[in-house]
């Protein structure tokens, strides 16, 4: 509460950017997503939860304010939903973990862009956070049949395995997803329609390529 009373309002021309990071988030669930749990890929998530970080770096670059990633995690679910099969629990995960994210970076580093201690500490916080909230969540909150069967072991897997397979890699993605949207930002600021108009016309071109698809 104290993080939302404290937030400024985000903007409508800042809307195109929240449209743009959710639905590039929202194609990878659904296409790269769908590919490998269609291959059956060991540890799927872990893929999809990178891209994720790397989305939410760059939209933070971009727009740093609390409320940002958890609308970027709105799109993205959104988007899945229009998009795909409804499976709820993958609409969960995407939502608990940009709220984990929010979250983490709302408290630790505020309005700290470069790569630093406490940008470190925000993005694992947003990491583990977020795999915890949703294993601790649909386990025992939603109580999933696929999750109560596994039980706490499960919980502990998804957390520290997949949480901690996710976050290595990271230390690359988020950095890398931090510079480019500090320069996104910048070349926002200094062609302000092209930005946002090229922004709302990928949206568009990506919400159409998962209609015809």
């Amino acid at each position: 509460m104290l993080v939302l009373k404290r937030a400024k309002m985000i903007r409508i021309r800042e809307l195109p950017w929240l449209l743009l990071f959710g639905s590039l988030w929202g194609v990878s669930e659904v296409f790269v997503g769908g590919a490998l749990y269609n291959a059956n890929v060991p540890r799927a998530s872990v893929y999809l939860s990178i891209w994720a970080v790397f989305i939410l770096a760059a939209a933070r670059g971009v727009l740093n304010k609390p409320g940002s990633s958890t609308a970027v995690g709105i799109v993205a679910a959104a988007y899945k939903l229009t998009n795909a099969a409804p499976f709820f629990c993958h609409l969960l995960g995407i939502l608990l973990f940009a709220l984990a994210f929010d979250l983490a970076f709302s408290l630790l580093p505020k309005n700290e862009r470069r790569f630093s201690f406490r940008t470190i500490a925000a993005f694992m916080a947003g990491v583990y956070g977020g795999h915890a909230f949703f294993a601790i969540f649909a386990t025992y909150i939603i109580r999933y049949q696929y999750w109560t069967e596994g039980g706490l072991s499960k919980v502990l897997d998804h957390i520290f395995i997949n949480g901690s397979l996710t976050a290595i890699p990271c230390f690359l993605f988020f950095p890398l997803g931090q510079r480019i949207g500090s320069y996104s930002e910048s070349f926002a600021l200094r062609h302000v329609k092209w930005a946002y108009g090229v922004a709302l016309l990928l949206s568009l071109i990506l919400w159409t390529l998962g209609q015809i698809a």
